[in-house]
């Protein structure tokens, strides 16, 4: 990937390095969130043309990271030629280090999730984070780059020779391989003893655009149930997707009988994603994108409110600033981030009182550092649930679900996954993917997930020790 970008960076001075990796990276994101269009103009009512620009922003701030990192990358060849192996994959770590955080943060597409069906080299995530696989990508890239320009370029005498780069990947690799394969049958034989859930998922494929229609609420409480059934009676978690229920589940008295009934008739605990409203100490109403555990006997045991929301998606960020996008944002709640504790515990299961376990809600998921908080609050499984209708059929489901995997490595946690309309699954905690729903379909798969059988894992307990140590 970046190795047509390096090359092209050769002999540029870095301010027209910053310009052109700057285009590079915006045209490269361009393709990456095209989806921003449909979402945005077929849901949120935003016009073609208006929601098109939005998106080219969008890339070109996401752009931006890269024209930096080509203005760092011609600094260290200029400056520091035989050290570009180690400084130019330390400044891209530190650049999506920053994008997942910076304006409140969207560490999406980071490079390292292109290796998420590799099991053997994304295990050291659970070191590093995603931002060592993609220290890895950025080292091999570069000594891939010395190669070419040593072996093409026109002035070769005067080329760094690329060995210490070729040398340094090599053996970094192999280390990350010897690594990955030891943990992959570490976690296999720690699988063959651990404790097992039985978990059911539903995936209703409810149509966004009819989803809060108040005419389809019996038609999409009746799949729920139907799919329900489907799924098993006394599974020990049954979960739904993000806002399974089109209204406030604590203001729909009847509606709420009916899914505590649910939970009731197949004899499981139930996880769902419902808005809440709640008045606050000024006595205003906020709105939360909540998650609800309910026992098996029909009562609300938990509950968990999103942290992270999603900017012009569930609120305005600088609202006074950019007041006239109330207008373009139709239909898009604006949401209060929740506060309190960030896992449940299912209320009884076989061996006792039973185990805990995280919920991201959507986006919450792609944040690492959130996701590992949850581990370190002592949860024995994670679970996601979200609504990805609103990317239509794009690459976003699967960009989506791919970013799911590392949460599982970094914390080497069992994961299940429940969306609306796809992908759901279940994912164990060396990243394997166990089982996984086709997109817009109906589905109710049930799945077995061992919970935690090891220690906290170094990134679990530590965070984002390497993407600091880049930083520095």
């Amino acid at each position: 990937m970046l190795v047509p970008l390096q090359i092209s960076l050769y002999h540029l001075p870095p301010k027209r390095a910053l310009w052109h990796g700057w285009l590079a990276g915006t045209i490269a994101f361009a393709g990456t969130v095209t989806w921003v269009i449909t979402a945005m103009h077929q849901f949120g009512q935003v016009p073609i043309a208006v929601s098109a620009a939005l998106m080219l922003l969008l890339a070109t701030y996401l752009g931006l990271y890269v024209g930096l990192y080509a203005w760092g990358y011609v600094m260290f060849q200029r400056s520091f030629p035989k050290l570009v192996w180690l400084g130019a994959p330390a400044l891209w770590v530190s650049l999506e280090f920053l994008r997942t955080y910076a304006l409140s943060g969207f560490p999406w597409a980071l490079l390292g999730y292109s290796q998420y069906q590799w099991l053997s080299v994304i295990q050291s995530a659970d070191v590093t984070g995603v931002y060592g696989i993609s220290f890895l990508i950025v080292m091999g890239n570069v000594a891939l780059t010395s190669l070419l320009i040593w072996i093409y370029g026109k002035s070769r005498d005067l080329a760094p020779k690329p060995w210490v780069s070729i040398a340094s990947f090599s053996c970094a690799l192999c280390l990350v391989l010897i690594y990955g394969s030891w943990r992959v049958q570490q976690q296999a034989d720690l699988d063959a003893s651990a404790e097992t859930l039985s978990i059911g998922v539903v995936q209703a494929n409810i149509d966004q655009g009819i989803k809060w229609n108040e005419a389809y609420r019996d038609e999409t409480l009746r799949r729920y149930t139907a799919l329900s059934q489907k799924a098993g009676k006394k599974t020990d978690l049954l979960i739904w997707p993000e806002a399974a229920t089109p209204f406030l589940f604590e203001q729909e008295p009847a509606y709420q009988s009916q899914i505590l009934d649910i939970a009731k008739d197949t004899h499981s605990p139930l996880l769902f994603g419902s808005p809440t409203l709640r008045f606050q100490q000024d006595g205003r109403p906020y709105l939360y994108n909540s998650a609800f555990l309910v026992t098996k006997e029909g009562e609300v045991s938990a509950r968990y409110d999103k942290r992270h929301l999603v900017p012009f998606g569930e609120y305005i960020p600088l609202r006074t600033i950019l007041f006239f996008l109330d207008k373009l944002v139709v239909g898009i709640g604006d949401f209060k981030s929740g506060e309190g504790p960030m896992t449940m515990q299912i209320p009884t299961v076989p061996s006792g009182s039973g185990p805990r376990f995280g919920v991201a809600i959507c986006f919450e998921v792609i944040f690492p550092d959130l996701v590992r908080r949850m581990a370190q609050e002592g949860a024995n499984f994670l679970v996601t649930i979200t609504n990805d209708a609103w990317f239509g059929d794009s690459a976003a489901p699967y960009q989506h679900f791919g970013m799911v995997v590392f949460r599982a490595v970094e914390n080497h946690l069992g994961f299940a996954r429940a969306a609306n309309t796809g992908i759901s699954g279940f994912i164990g905690p060396n990243g394997r993917i166990l089982s996984q729903t086709p997109i817009f379909s109906e589905a109710a798969v049930t799945g077995l997930l061992s919970l935690r059988s090891s220690s906290p894992t170094f990134y679990t307990k530590f965070g984002d020790v390497f993407s600091w140590g880049c930083v520095i």
